[in-house]
């Protein structure tokens, strides 16, 4: 500002006192943003001469962003807690709804929109992801999970046709809705409704923490903050505590067999002594303490542990019998085991109680299950039937079940090789093994000690509705076992042969003439030299019998073969065409000719027959006629024995 006194410019002049009064000479601005005066991450924006603004993030308020939006608990010490709110605006076409929470639960109701006759809006969880439910039709499921115990930023938008869901900046779907109709006076419901079944169909009442919960731009507010702002009217506020406190989980003691526990918000961990497992240290660890003997390994169980290993059964050894310990309380819907055998008929397992009765056995090399279960009026017999057979000495796992376990009789299957080959389905139906459950003797390997058909052969782990049938007896281990439900070994004089282990059918050696046993399970094979054949290579092998001689006859030898070739072929097979006049008769110089499986001799002058052997004699002709001498010198030929009597002077054959 210039001031003038009588027309004259007046400057200011700074004396002590005025500097003291924070007064400096000239009009100098200041951007008050350099001093960084917004708290909590607050931006700063410069508003003219010496004026700015702090922009806020959520869930700070305030001039300086000083405060925070009050933390509201819900369902502290398990309480059943809620807020009510009215509204006093319009919200218009577009609502949108934001909140930051902090829960560990999976399910429960966080908002409800509603009037006089319906609820519009509904946010819940569900499976620990939020859902939003607009007009009670269209439904819309987050994908991401917040039930993690952390702060995250909930936002829904609400437009004339669509709704989107955000949590934390990121858009977690859309659909198409129809317009919301919010009018003045509509309730909203924080963290359940009064009616408390009402809020058991929405999963429950919420139970964690919700900060900074906005309606458009009216807050509402659980325990106002000092900045005014617009906020809606809370109408009712029940078991809802100020802050984000946790609750003590570690009171009730949550943590078993001498855990160790410490709290976290709204949760705990448990540190577990050696030799247990699980959340609460539930789990005891019973293979590491070597519950079973040597011939059996060891397998965690839920609240306990099995001893598992094969057992051999032999015509002569007993069989094993089982009964429950009437602390069994699953139902019993299913049979699985696993078995090896050659014989074609016998009996795998065996139970009976009054009527009801369960076989599994042999029969004509395929396996049969003959069931008869359920109540009397209902009870019908299933016979089951593999495709095909299984009595090759392989092993073979098995799997028995009723293909509806929900309703108390249904069809039943029968899986081999875990369904390899096409499954067997009963025609009738039965029901579950219930009748196990109530004392019914359950054998292993025969009818009954003293009945016959017994197995010979292996079998391998037998489950009854998950149970095992134990082959150790619990006086064979080394701890007993804990778990409550279970089949027990009754018998108590029967000693099983553990493993696996086919007769000696190599011992004595059956081969014969050098032969090599081969053990097949129950079944031998001798592997035979070249020369002997036959099941034990008792018999002398027929070399001829693939006919090797290409060109000629076969004569069978022992321990081989020799071949009569063909004229005009050669070699150990007669494979090879023979040169006719390698080894010919020609003789006195005589030209060996080739033929088809012959020869000629082409002679020289004065020889003659078929290999020139021959001297050619002198020919004349008398009156017409064409004569040869026989004879040389006059000698005199003989018909009678072709040889030629010489006159007296000369000797030879001619």
């Amino acid at each position: 500002i210039d001031v003038f006194v009588d027309s004259h410019l007046v400057l200011p002049v700074v004396e002590e006192s005025d500097a003291q009064a924070n007064i400096t000479a000239g009009c100098s601005d200041k951007d008050m943003c350099d001093e960084s005066p917004c708290q909590n991450r607050g931006r700063c924006v410069s508003q003219g001469w010496r004026s700015y603004k702090c922009e806020c993030h959520r869930p700070h308020e305030g001039r300086h962003c000083a405060e925070e939006y009050v933390t509201a608990r819900f369902g502290s010490k398990d309480l059943e807690s809620f807020a009510v709110f009215s509204s006093d605006d319009e919200p218009g076409d577009t609502v949108t709804i934001s909140m930051f929470i902090r829960t560990r639960q999976s399910s429960g109701l966080l908002l409800i929109m509603a009037n006089s006759t319906s609820q519009y809006l509904r946010l819940l969880l569900e499976e620990g992801r939020v859902k939003v439910q607009v007009n009670n039709f269209e439904t819309l499921l987050g994908r991401a999970v917040l039930n993690d115990g952390h702060f995250h930023l909930v936002t829904v938008k609400l437009d004339a046709t669509e709704a989107v869901l955000f949590q934390s900046a990121q858009n977690q779907g859309s659909m198409r809705i129809r317009p919301v109709q919010a009018h003045p006076g509509d309730l909203v419901y924080v963290g359940g409704l009064p009616d408390s079944r009402a809020s058991a169909s929405f999963g429950g009442y919420f139970k964690g923490c919700v900060q900074d919960l906005r309606i458009n731009s009216k807050r509402l507010q659980f325990y106002p903050i000092a900045t005014p702002v617009e906020s809606y009217s809370l109408e009712q506020l029940v078991n809802i505590a100020e802050g984000c406190s946790s609750d003590n989980a570690c009171a009730v003691n949550p943590c078993l067999n001498g855990g160790l526990c410490y709290s976290m918000w709204d949760d705990f961990i448990c540190n577990c002594p050696p030799n247990t497992a699980g959340r609460r240290c539930e789990e005891v660890k019973w293979c590491e303490l070597s519950p079973c003997p040597t011939t059996a390994v060891c397998q965690p169980r839920p609240q306990g542990f099995e001893c598992l290993s094969n057992v051999t059964f032999r015509v002569e050894s007993s069989i094993l019998l089982y009964r429950s310990n009437l602390k069994i309380k699953r139902r019993l819907s299913s049979v699985s085991f696993s078995f090896r055998s050659r014989q074609a008929v016998t009996i795998l397992l065996h139970a009976q109680k009054d009527s009801d009765y369960l076989t599994v056995s042999l029969m004509d090399s395929h396996l049969v299950m003959d069931l008869q279960a359920g109540a009397s009026k209902d009870s019908h017999q299933v016979t089951l039937e593999s495709r095909g057979p299984v009595s090759d000495g392989d092993w073979h796992t098995v799997e028995l079940s009723m293909e509806n376990q929900t309703l108390p009789t249904s069809r039943w299957i029968m899986a081999v090789d875990g369904g390899r080959e096409e499954l067997s389905v009963s025609k009738t139906a039965a029901g579950d093994l219930e009748f196990l459950r109530e004392g019914a003797d359950i054998s292993l390997g025969g009818l009954s000690p003293d009945a016959g058909g017994k197995l010979s052969g292996c079998l391998g782990p037998v489950e009854i509705g998950g149970l095992p049938l134990p082959f150790h007896h619990d006086t064979e281990l080394n701890l007993p076992r804990p778990q409550e439900e279970q089949f027990v070994r009754i018998d108590h004089e029967a000693t099983p042969q553990y493993g696996c282990y086919g007769a000696s059918v190599c011992a004595p050696d059956p081969c014969k003439n050098e032969g090599v046993c081969e053990d097949l399970f129950d079944l031998h094979h001798c592997t035979c030299p070249s020369e002997w054949t036959g099941p034990l290579c008792q018999e002398p092998t027929n070399a001829c019998i693939s006919s090797p001689c290409i060109n000629g006859d076969c004569i069978n030898l022992p321990g081989g073969f020799r071949c009569a070739c063909e004229l005009g072929y050669a070699g150990e097979r007669c494979e090879v065409e023979a040169d006719m006049c390698e080894n010919s008769n020609c003789s006195n110089g005589a030209t060996c000719l080739k033929g088809f499986k012959s020869y000629g001799c082409l002679c020289p002058q004065n020889l003659t027959g078929p290999y020139c052997e021959l001297p050619q004699l002198p020919v004349s002709t008398c009156m017409g006629t064409r004569w040869n001498y026989s004879c040389f010198n006059g000698g005199n030929c003989s018909e009678a024995n072709n040889t030629c009597f010489c006159l007296p002077g000369f000797t030879g054959q001619w």
